[in-house]
C-alpha cells in the first residue's frame, strides 16, 4: 500500500474486500472513511507527533491507524471485527510500530494498554460506530487513564450535545458528565459522503482534553451522576419533581436545600450549571 489516498479510493477498498471476501456488517454499524483528508487532520489536530504513543479504537481498513503510525512512536490499536484481520495485515505491513488488538473495548483493560508506552504521552483517537459512542466515551473518562486527550468521530448530533456548555438548553446529561472529566472541543465537521457506505447522518471530529480538576469522593461523586441522570430523565419538568422521587425526600425539603445554594425551586435540568450539581451532590450526600 503506497500511500493514504488509495486507501481512501472506492475502487481500491473494493478490491481489498473481494479479495478478502470481506462484507460489511450493519450490526457493527461499518462506515469507512473514503475522503482522504479527513483521517490526516484527525491525526493532526489529535495530537500526534513524535515522541508520542496513541491508542486507536476501531481500525477500519486501516486508514486513519496508518495516520496516527506516520506520527506516533507507537500504535495499539483496538478492532473487534477479526474478518479484518487479513486486510490490516495488508494497509499496515510497512509499519512497525502498529499492534493490533482484536477485542471488545468495552471489555478490554484500557489502563493495562496505556501502561505499554511507559512515561510516553499518549492519546486515544476514534473512528467509533455511532450506536456505541457514548458508551466508549464515558468508559474512557471514567478510567481515568493517564491520557492527555480523546479525539473521536461521532455523529453531528451527538457531538453538538457533547460539546454543549452545561446550563444552556442545548445540553444534555451527557454534557455534564463529558465536563465532569474533561474540556470538549468540536475541531470540524464531516459530510455524510466522506463515507461508505454513506450513513444517513452527518458527523464531527471532537476533542476531550482530559482533566483532573474535578475529583470528589466516591459517595458524592455517584450522588452527582444520580441527580445529573434523573434530572435529564425528565428535562422539561422542575427539577424537584425528579430529584425527590430520586433520593426519596420531600419536596419542601429540598426546596430548602435549593434556597440554600441559590437555586431557583423552578429550575429545570439544564438551568442548573455543573458546579450547581457539585454543590448539590455534596450537600445532599451529607443528608
Amino acid at each position: 500500500m503506497n500511500n493514504q489516498m488509495e486507501l481512501t479510493n472506492i475502487g481500491v477498498i473494493k478490491d481489498l474486500f473481494e479479495r478478502h471476501g470481506f462484507s460489511f456488517s450493519k450490526a457493527l454499524g461499518q462506515n469507512f472513511l473514503i475522503n482522504p483528508a479527513v483521517c490526516p487532520k484527525i491525526a493532526e489536530m489529535g495530537g500526534c507527533r513524535e515522541g508520542v504513543c496513541a491508542i486507536e479504537i476501531g481500525t477500519g481498513v486501516g486508514v486513519l491507524t496508518r495516520e496516527l503510525a506516520k506520527r506516533c512512536d507507537r500504535v495499539i490499536a483496538i478492532e473487534l471485527d477479526e474478518r479484518l484481520k487479513p486486510i490490516l495485515d495488508e494497509t499496515l505491513a510497512e509499519f512497525d510500530n502498529v499492534e493490533v488488538i482484536f477485542a471488545d473495548v468495552m471489555q478490554t483493560e484500557l489502563s493495562e494498554i496505556v501502561n505499554k508506552f511507559g512515561n510516553k504521552e499518549t492519546v486515544i483517537c476514534a473512528n467509533l460506530p455511532y450506536y456505541i459512542t457514548s458508551p466508549v466515551i464515558m468508559k474512557i473518562l471514567e478510567s481515568r487513564l493517564s491520557v492527555k486527550s480523546l479525539t473521536v468521530m461521532v455523529q453531528r448530533e451527538a457531538g453538538d450535545r457533547i460539546c454543549a456548555a452545561p446550563g444552556t438548553r442545548e445540553s444534555g446529561a451527557v454534557s455534564y458528565a463529558v465536563r465532569y472529566y474533561s474540556k470538549p472541543k468540536l475541531l470540524f465537521r464531516v459530510n455524510r459522503g466522506s463515507f461508505m457506505p454513506s450513513p444517513n447522518v452527518d458527523s464531527e471530529v471532537i476533542k476531550l482534553e482530559i482533566t483532573n480538576e474535578n475529583q470528589l469522593p466516591k459517595d458524592i461523586e455517584k450522588t452527582l451522576f444520580r441527580l445529573i441522570r434523573s434530572g435529564f430523565s425528565q428535562r422539561r419538568k422542575q427539577l424537584l419533581n425528579p430529584l425527590s422521587a430520586e433520593l426519596d425526600i420531600t419536596k419542601q425539603e429540598l426546596s430548602d436545600v435549593f434556597s440554600e445554594l441559590k437555586i431557583k425551586p423552578t429550575a429545570r435540568a439544564e438551568e442548573l450549571t455543573l458546579e450547581n450539581y457539585i454543590e448539590l451532590a455534596r450537600r445532599l450526600t451529607t443528608e
